[in-house]
């Protein structure tokens, strides 16, 4: 017998962990982190819900930390076994996990050093040694669909899922008394057409299906992102104002200023300063750049006539906490790209304190904005939101680029589905938000038909 367990990504679009136990092996896919609201956030601190040191494997689809960012503190829990990804999701682990466990040692020290915490001391969830005792265990292998094993009984295929560098769909092999059982995870989904990296490849036949359902509810904007960025930089130029970007600094930074880079190249907008305050997207612009197999035909013929097509021609990427800093020093027409992109900590905040007032500043949100955040606040109107402990008015403009998402909406999700050869025996909507996730499963009955599950966190499904 075998089964499958969600103790994330289950009623939230965040924490991804799903746990398949068969009678020889157990499997976590995914070991992300919550963000959030604090009831979420709360998850994190406490004990897994299944012993860490009985887990013979992780999976991982892709980098981004509510996929990845638990994995320190199951590594201090117990676990020990192979973590097996791609390499550009390797690629980028290196660098985000490193990365969140800095971003909360410098969070607690701040709250520490401010008074502004309700535990003394605070405490990082992990340490950067944590994090890099987690990436000891790192087992790179092919995104291109062919079979590895995993551990005993299980077995998985990895292919391009087209969300960011790196990210794949899995198809999990778990052997049975009679036939494979066959578990397609399709992580999260890209859009087609995104400028950079390669479209998701089409699905597998499988037995059972995992569907991420981020935008189940809605479809992506009509209005192209690169002319609603010409559109906001323009405005800032003629006025001498801010534009603040709060984005994700795998994925969603590189593209930003690749288009911002285009605009520039085609006269279509003013060369201002672009600050890119993030070393992790420093970091990251490197490994997009080295994985040439994930490349786009549009970004490969970039880069034979233009060097650095990840690069503006007035940017300033901030290293250092100082170097951040002095962007709060500077004046007139700018734009600040920082993490995290939705806003629930790193150094947006500290931008986000000076510029939430500012009348004639602008925060440009390109991402989902996940209930409970501080984005989803501002994005949602609010007019006073708390940032590191300070009330703040919210005076400044507010524009959404829908067209930004590295998610697929609920119309490409059925165009990829399309492809598959068969149809799977169960569907199972994850990754949404409840309403989100219900409009998808119903999409997905109107279609195909399908039998479709919207599992509650902790739910466990046999596997027949």
């Amino acid at each position: 017998m075998a089964s499958l367990s969600f103790w994330g990504a289950a009623g939230t679009v965040t924490g991804s962990k799903y746990l398949i136990e068969s009678d020889q092996a157990r499997v976590l896919v995914d070991c992300g982190l919550f963000q959030g609201g604090h009831e979420l956030r709360d998850r994190n601190w406490q004990e897994p819900p299944f012993n860490a040191a009985a887990v013979d494997a992780v999976i991982i689809t892709h980098a981004h930390i509510d996929h990845t960012g638990y994995l320190p503190r199951l590594v201090r829990h117990g676990f020990r076994g192979p973590v097996y990804c791609s390499r550009g999701t390797s690629d980028l682990m290196k660098i985000l996990l490193p990365d969140s466990a800095r971003l909360q040692e410098e969070e607690a020290d701040y709250r520490n050093r401010h008074k502004i915490t309700k535990h003394l001391p605070a405490l990082p969830l992990y340490t950067e040694q944590d994090a890099r005792e987690a990436l000891k265990l790192l087992q790179v292998v092919p995104n291109t669909g062919a079979e590895m094993h995993i551990v005993k009984g299980i077995k998985a295929e990895f292919r391009i899922a087209g969300h960011i560098l790196g990210s794949s769909q899995v198809l999990v092999h778990i052997d049975g008394d009679s036939e494979p059982r066959r578990v397609l995870f399709s992580g999260d989904l890209g859009k087609y057409d995104q400028p950079i990296i390669r479209d998701p490849v089409a699905p597998p036949a499988c037995d059972y299906l995992l569907i991420e359902s981020t935008y189940g509810d809605r479809l992506h904007d009509i209005e192209e992102p690169k002319v609603a960025l010409e559109r906001i930089i323009k405005d800032a130029a003629a006025r001498g104002s801010a534009v603040l970007i709060p984005a994700f600094a795998v994925g969603r930074a590189q593209e930003i200023v690749y288009l911002i880079r285009q605009l520039e190249d085609e006269k279509r907008i003013p060369i201002l300063p672009v600050c890119v305050d993030s070393p992790m997207a420093a970091a990251a612009t490197q490994a997009y750049a080295q994985r040439t197999e994930e490349q786009d035909e549009e970004y490969a013929a970039a880069l034979k006539t233009t060097p650095t097509p990840l690069r503006t021609h007035s940017m300033l990427a901030c290293s250092t906490r100082d170097d951040s800093k002095k962007i709060n020093a500077m004046e007139g027409a700018r734009v600040i790209i920082a993490a995290s992109g939705m806003m629930n900590g790193g150094r947006i905040l500290h931008h986000a304190l000076r510029l939430l007032p500012d009348q004639d500043a602008t925060v440009v949100f390109v991402g989902y904005q996940a209930a409970g955040t501080l984005g989803r606040r501002v994005a949602d109107g609010e007019k006073q939101v708390k940032v590191l402990g300070q009330w703040v008015p919210v005076r400044c403009r507010i524009e959404k680029i829908g067209g930004f998402s590295a998610h697929a909406d609920w119309k490409e999700v059925i165009r990829w589905l399309e492809g598959m050869p068969t149809p799977p025996k169960r569907v199972f909507v994850t990754h949404g938000e409840p309403e989100a996730a219900e409009a998808m499963a119903a999409h997905l009955r109107e279609r195909f038909g399908w039998q479709i599950e919207v599992p509650q966190y902790g739910e466990k499904f046999e596997l027949s």
